[in-house]
C-alpha cells in the first residue's frame, strides 16, 4: 500500500507540474525573422490551441498566425499567435492582429539584430504540432538581458499558500473530528469486547455450576 500511496501522490505531482508548465507565462529572448498565416487543420491535437479568434467562426480549419524566431545560440523557434478570448488560459489576448503587425516591425537580420522578449505560454512539440502562444513581444538591449518572472513568482506563492491554508484545514479537521471519532469507535469495541469477554465467563461458569455437580 505504501508503494501505491506515493506512485499515486508522485502521478498527481507529475500532472500539476506539467499544467503549471504549460499554462504560467515564459519569456524567451530571440530576434525574430518572419511571420506567416497559415491555413491549420486541428485534430487530435486541438486541445493545445486556443478557441478562434474573437468575433471569428468557429472550426477545426482556420487561419493562424505563426511568428518564426531565432534564438542567441542560432536555435529555431515558431511561435502561434491566437487569441485567448475569455476561454483558459486566462490571459484574455484579443489582439492576434496587432501582435502580428507589432512582430513584422520588429524583424531583424543577423548583421543588425533586434532582440525582444516573447512572452508565451505552452510548449513546442514538433511530433503533435504543438506551438507556444506568444501573448506579448517587447523589444530588449541584448540576449542577456534578465527578466525575472514576477507573474509566475506571485502565482505560485499565492497557490502555495492556498495549499498550505487547506493542509492546515484539513489537519485541523483531523484533530478536531476525525481522530475523535476513531478513539470513540475504539473505545466503543473495546467495551463491546470485554462485555463479550465477561458473557463468555459467565456462561462458562454456569455450565460448570449446573453440569459439575455430582
Amino acid at each position: 500500500m505504501r508503494y501505491l500511496k506515493w506512485s499515486v501522490l508522485g502521478t498527481l505531482a507529475l500532472l500539476i507540474f506539467a499544467f503549471l508548465h504549460y499554462t504560467l507565462p515564459q519569456t524567451d529572448i530571440v530576434r525574430i525573422v518572419g511571420t506567416e498565416n497559415r491555413r491549420m487543420d486541428l485534430g487530435e491535437n486541438s486541445w493545445f490551441w486556443a478557441a478562434p479568434d474573437v468575433g471569428t467562426g468557429s472550426g477545426t480549419s482556420r487561419d493562424i498566425f505563426f511568428i518564426n524566431a531565432v534564438y542567441p545560440d542560432g536555435s529555431t523557434m515558431e511561435y502561434r499567435n491566437e487569441d485567448t478570448g475569455w476561454g483558459w488560459p486566462p490571459y484574455f489576448k484579443m489582439d492576434s492582429s496587432s501582435t502580428n503587425t507589432e512582430a513584422k516591425e520588429l524583424q531583424s537580420t543577423t548583421a543588425a539584430p533586434k532582440w525582444v522578449a516573447v512572452t508565451h505560454y505552452g510548449w513546442r512539440n514538433e511530433l503533435f504540432t504543438i506551438f507556444p502562444n506568444a501573448i506579448s513581444l517587447r523589444q530588449v538591449e541584448s540576449p542577456d538581458v534578465r527578466i525575472i518572472p514576477w507573474v509566475s513568482i506571485v502565482i505560485l506563492t499565492l497557490l502555495a499558500g492556498l495549499v498550505a491554508m487547506v493542509w492546515r484545514m484539513l489537519a485541523q479537521f483531523r484533530e478536531r473530528m476525525i481522530e475523535p471519532a476513531v478513539i470513540e469507535a475504539q473505545e466503543a469495541f473495546d467495551d463491546l469486547d470485554r462485555r463479550a469477554d465477561r458473557a463468555r465467563a459467565g456462561v462458562g461458569g454456569w455450565f460448570r455450576r449446573v453440569f459439575g455437580r455430582k
